[in-house]
């Protein structure tokens, strides 16, 4: 350790056998390495991996772990929802919400420690709302908060999200809500079927779908 005098308190700094120990100490192990390894792989956000990132995650409230929401298709009957599939194509419902304990990677949970740290200190205005998703899904594609009016506003993502990053926007905690305002999440790729205004990117006869409202989820 170095300049490892001033480590000692005044009480036990003239003491010739405390003083001997610790130098004795200090010259057979070096801990500059270790320090070195704390740094990096506990205490530096920017680097840090492991139980290190379990740690961030812990004093600014957010889980490596995520309860999945179910998103796969069951038999079923027509009915007004038309959310059900046919004979042969799907199987029976097995009574599961959802599938729990899905482990992020050090990168996508870094991510997210950093999303929330901010957000525990957002004011959740718009503008704040929108750098946040500008920090979580950056060069994903265009995405923005909508002001619905009558206490109502929306996420909007013009890009398919996976399974984890559904159940951060909605269940998860990490985005705030504003005081009293109803809060859903549209997943609106440019992959459908649409016509000419309504963007270049649509897609034509034989080539997209028509949009399904059940893409849009509420918090």
């Amino acid at each position: 350790m170095t300049d490892i005098i001033r480590t000692i308190i005044s009480q036990y700094a003239n003491s010739p056998i405390i003083r001997t120990l610790i130098d004795n100490w200090n010259e057979n192990i070096d801990l500059s390495a270790s320090f070195q390894q704390f740094y990096d792989k506990v205490w530096n956000i920017e680097t840090a991996v492991g139980f290190g990132l379990d740690i961030w995650g812990k004093i600014v409230g957010v889980s490596r772990y995520l309860a999945l929401p179910e998103l796969s298709d069951y038999f079923g009957f027509d009915n007004a929802n038309d959310d059900w599939s046919p004979f042969d194509v799907d199987p029976f419902y097995n009574g599961l919400s959802g599938a729990g304990g899905y482990a992020l990677t050090d990168t996508a949970y870094r991510s997210l420690i950093m999303t929330k740290a901010l957000a525990n200190i957002s004011d959740t205005t718009a503008n704040s709302l929108n750098i946040l998703l500008q920090l979580m899904f950056a060069g994903r594609g265009r995405f923005y908060v909508l002001d619905l009016g009558a206490m109502n506003a929306r996420y909007v993502f013009e890009f398919w999200l996976t399974a984890y990053e559904i159940s951060i926007m909605t269940a998860s905690g990490i985005f705030p809500r504003p005081a009293g305002v109803n809060i859903s999440v549209m997943i609106a790729p440019n992959d459908f079927f649409g016509f000419a205004e309504a963007g270049e990117e649509s897609l034509s006869f034989g080539d997209g779908t028509f949009y399904n409202e059940g893409l849009i989820y509420v918090k």
